[in-house]
């Protein structure tokens, strides 16, 4: 056996133990938990265990943009939990996103655990209001959660794109720049076929895409933040 096929085994190993960890963690909780367990080798097909509905993932289905932020860190990612975000349909989630790692510490996988806490948001506001607290909070980000990496893909193109205050054609080679360093920092080009979507999405010829993914990858970003000048 080659030194892959023994991390492969391995892997193996740990997915399949942590299996009905999935299905434990979601009946305890009840229908309000969902949990998913991820192999990151396989981003388009990435879960290969799920207990609960509230993002309506099934087994074979694609990573979120979640995971595919996790990914574009490599094995410097870290253990995120207790974020709020929004589902496609408005229902607030309670969510914490745990890497998995082999024994040399690389990233493969991730378990999530995702809690629909639409009831309790809708109390909080509720008696805020009752309490006369006037004073708000952030609104969570919508993420795209679906069993096909190209419509995860697309949301987050078409997210970038609504931010820009203008479209493509009158973009400077800076912003285009940017726009790519931060599609390819969320992990979108990890995906297969992603660069033709991106550059379909963008209308731009593949070729163009491809240049300006390698620009991006080897051209510092000239403001520390990462934001307009």
């Amino acid at each position: 056996m080659t030194a892959a096929q023994g991390r492969d085994a391995e892997r193996d190993a740990i997915l399949a133990a942590l299996t009905p960890v999935v299905d434990g963690i979601a009946a305890t909780f009840g229908p309000v938990c969902e949990v998913v367990l991820h192999d990151y080798r396989r981003p388009e097909e990435s879960v290969v265990a799920v207990a609960g509905t509230v993002t309506g993932r099934t087994v074979g289905g694609a990573m979120s943009e979640i995971g595919m932020r996790v990914l574009a860190r490599g094995d410097e990612a870290a253990d995120e939990l207790n974020y709020l975000t929004r589902t496609g349909d408005g229902t607030l989630v309670k969510s914490s996103t745990m890497v998995l790692r082999d024994s040399t510490g690389a990233v493969f996988g991730a378990l999530c655990v995702n809690v629909d806490v639409t009831a309790v948001g809708q109390a909080h506001t509720l008696l805020g209001a009752l309490a006369g607290l006037t004073g708000g909070t952030a609104e969570p980000p919508t993420t795209t959660f679906g069993d096909d990496i190209d419509s995860v893909v697309e949301a987050i193109v078409d997210a970038h794109r609504a931010r820009q205050p203008r479209g493509w054609a009158q973009l400077d080679r800076a912003e285009r720049l940017r726009l790519f360093r931060d599609l390819d920092a969320r992990g979108v080009f990890a995906v297969r076929r992603a660069i033709e979507q991106v550059a379909a999405r963008l209308g731009i010829s593949r070729a163009s895409a491809y240049s300006y993914l390698s620009q991006a990858r080897t051209t510092a970003d000239p403001t520390p933040d990462g934001g307009t000048p």
